[in-house]
């Protein structure tokens, strides 16, 4: 099942012709701790830099790209991190997938989905009607 998805869906990791096309025009660069692979191309042919590319392992999230390879990605730095000794900062956090439409989803007191009542507050909003 896994070689027909990669064939026909772009969101589960990178389909035939994509690797087809990475393999004829890029170099694999390095490999993240998430499985993603990231590619330089092999000729600067784009405004004179080389463009670059990831395949994510999986589902295609780009919140799953790391700030140092996101770094390289956007050409904010030439090596890429593996090379240039890049160390994370300490308020970098870990990547946490968007729960949105998923059963984990944030959903706020007064919310549709948590009975749609919230408690009134002071400042709440009174709609004009035009007896008064």
């Amino acid at each position: 099942m896994s070689f027909i998805k990669r064939i026909f869906t772009w969101w589960n990791g990178s389909t035939f012709g994509t690797n087809l096309e990475i393999g004829r025009r890029g170099t694999k660069i390095a490999e993240d701790a998430y499985g993603n692979t990231y590619y330089e191309e092999k000729k600067a042919t784009y405004e004179g830099r080389k463009r670059r590319w990831v395949t994510y392992d999986g589902y295609a999230d780009a919140s799953r790209i790391p700030p140092g390879w996101q770094g390289w990605l956007n050409h904010t730095s030439e090596l890429p991190p593996t090379e240039d000794g890049y160390v994370p900062h300490a308020w970098e956090k870990d990547h946490v997938p968007n729960l949105t439409g998923t059963v984990h989803a944030y959903k706020p007191k007064g919310s549709l989905d948590r009975g749609g009542v919230r408690d009134k507050v002071a400042a709440d909003y009174e709609a004009w009607t035009p007896d008064a």
